[in-house]
């Protein structure tokens, strides 16, 4: 065996121009995703500012309403608390809620609470399932929503019949109120209902869809009249905007965690990129199972499988694995000379007398050089190499 002391300077290890050759597609890709979810945030951060707020004048806000309301003498306070909308609400109120889904079940319980006792009018803006059933007890949410957007009133309430055809469209309701009116039928569900409290002598109105109230949708059909003529019943107009800062959010008042403030979109796009990652980690992950051999497309020579597992060797720094490589190959090749199996060529007790036997043998420094602890740096290594091989040359040496 021979050891040379210098190898060529090739490495196994890629350099930093093939890791960017072989990961710029995804950096490109990432970088991709990136810039358009920055122009998505930024163009609905644009189109979407200050939606259903009367105080706001972009194009999916609602101050044009709210204009209009005080010309006709229906003052408009905006609250975002839940206490300060259960404080407002009486019976020369009408009550505005905007987003009725961002109430907890706890506020929506609540506010029932306080609608059926305040003999004044809600106003529920495109309740969903869980919230139309907690705040309108008897109304059911369809799940299929109205493929147009605007709608005849068909039904005798006297002011969907003076506004006329309205941007209604949007989620349709069945109530089992049979003095309910059902008004703006898509496919014979309503989507826009008025339900009277016998008991305070208020009444509840559920609509399908805001869109009467936007800026940008006022002027449309008949949407201006049909908003005044809901909103403006009662002197006093509570435009209820629910708030990720009210309290009342929380069974105990206290503060929310931060998994609670986040949009329910957020938590199913991570729980999406989490299903993501283990299934392209799936895709770039080895075959299962155990190895199995294949032939080699073309001879390989054996130095450069040798200098190629070294290298590896090299890389791990597994020098205890290197070192008992040539001490077992070197056992092996010197047990048929002095007469050992080769089956017990790897038993001190067997191997090291017959060694022992010759003329440059030395029990001791035979079994610290074919059976002793690892070296402990690269040249402690390579000395251990020469010395096998000077072992072995002179073993076989007539």
């Amino acid at each position: 065996m021979t050891t040379e002391a210098t190898l060529p300077s090739t490495s196994a290890s890629p350099t930093a121009r093939q890791v960017w050759t072989r990961a710029r597609g995804i950096a490109l890709a990432v970088v991709v995703l990136l810039a358009a979810a920055v122009v998505i945030a930024v163009v609905r951060s644009d189109t979407r500012h200050g939606e259903l707020d009367p105080r706001s004048v972009d194009p999916y806000g609602s101050r044009a309403v709210a204009e209009l309301l005080a010309d006709r003498g229906v003052s408009t306070r905006v609250v975002t608390t839940l206490d300060e909308a259960r404080a407002a609400a009486g019976p020369r109120t009408t009550l505005l809620v905007a987003v009725p889904d961002l109430l907890t079940p706890r506020q929506q319980s609540t506010l029932h609470s306080t609608i059926a006792e305040s003999g004044g009018r809600t106003v529920l803006i495109a309740p969903g399932s869980s919230s139309v059933e907690k705040l309108a007890p008897g109304v059911t949410a369809d799940p299929a929503t109205s493929f147009d957007s605007t709608l005849a009133p068909d039904c005798t309430l006297p002011a969907a019949q003076r506004a006329g055809s309205a941007d209604t469209g949007g989620i349709r309701y069945t109530t089992t109120h049979l003095d309910a009116d059902k008004c703006y039928p898509s496919e014979r569900l309503a989507t826009l209902l008025r339900i009277p409290q016998t008991s305070a002598g208020g009444d509840t109105v559920v609509l399908g869809a805001p869109d009467i109230l936007f800026n940008n949708r006022l002027d449309k059909q008949g949407n201006a009249s049909l908003a005044l003529q809901l909103l403006g019943s009662r002197p006093h107009l509570v435009w209820y905007l629910p708030s990720l800062s009210d309290t009342s959010a929380t069974g105990d008042g206290g503060e929310k965690g931060f998994l609670d403030l986040l949009p329910s979109g957020w938590l199913w796009g991570t729980l999406q990129l989490f299903i993501a990652a283990c299934l392209a980690a799936l895709w770039r992950a080895r075959r299962l199972g155990p190895l199995v051999p294949e032939k080699l497309p073309v001879a390989i020579r054996a130095s450069e499988t040798v200098e190629g597992r070294a290298r590896l060797y090299r890389k791990a720094n597994a020098r205890d694995r290197a070192a008992a490589a040539l001490r077992s190959t070197t056992r092996t090749r010197l047990a048929p000379l002095v007469g050992v199996p080769v089956t017990q060529a790897h038993a001190p007790e067997t191997l090291l007398p017959a060694l022992s036997a010759h003329p440059r043998g030395d029990g001791q420094t035979l079994h610290s050089l074919l059976f002793g602890p690892p070296p402990s740096d690269d040249a402690a290594l390579i000395a251990l190499a020469d010395q096998l091989d000077a072992l072995e040359r002179e073993v076989r040496r007539p």
